[in-house]
């Protein structure tokens, strides 16, 4: 039975998960679920994939990718995909995934993007409470 190998790196906001496998088909969406899972409940929480080794993928994963996201924003939390190849956005343009997926070229894109959306969560928590206040006044 095939499964998922990755490494892991872990950085003050965010932890990175390098999949390591060129091939990413239907039987390892448990794995990926669960891999992502634990890692959406292990500080630092936001998580950026990165895919540069992945070559070819199933539909079934791109369907967890996308779940694994949606419970990351749902928990107020970044979940950001990058590196894809050519490859695999010719597949992901074949979906209903393209535009809910958030991605970016790079590794680094993706660290920009998780600090900017913990900056904008931590604007957003304090501009509620600035916002009562100057409303009362």
């Amino acid at each position: 039975m095939s499964q998922i190998q990755y490494q892991t790196d872990t950085k003050e906001k965010f932890t990175v998960i390098t999949i390591l496998n060129n091939n990413l088909n239907s039987n390892l969406v448990p794995e990926l679920a669960q891999l992502t899972s634990k890692w959406g409940n292990t500080a630092p929480k936001n998580l950026v994939l990165n895919l540069k080794n992945v070559k070819n993928w199933d539909e079934a994963v791109i369907e967890q990718i996308a779940n694994a996201q949606g419970q990351f924003y749902e928990q107020n939390t970044s979940f950001v995909v990058c590196a894809l190849s050519d490859a695999l956005f010719d597949i992901l343009d074949k979906t209903d995934y393209a535009e809910l997926l958030n991605m970016t070229p790079t590794e680094s894109e993706a660290w920009d993007i998780v600090q900017m959306e913990e900056i904008e969560r931590e604007l957003l928590d304090s501009d509620d409470m600035e916002f009562e206040v100057s409303k009362e006044e």
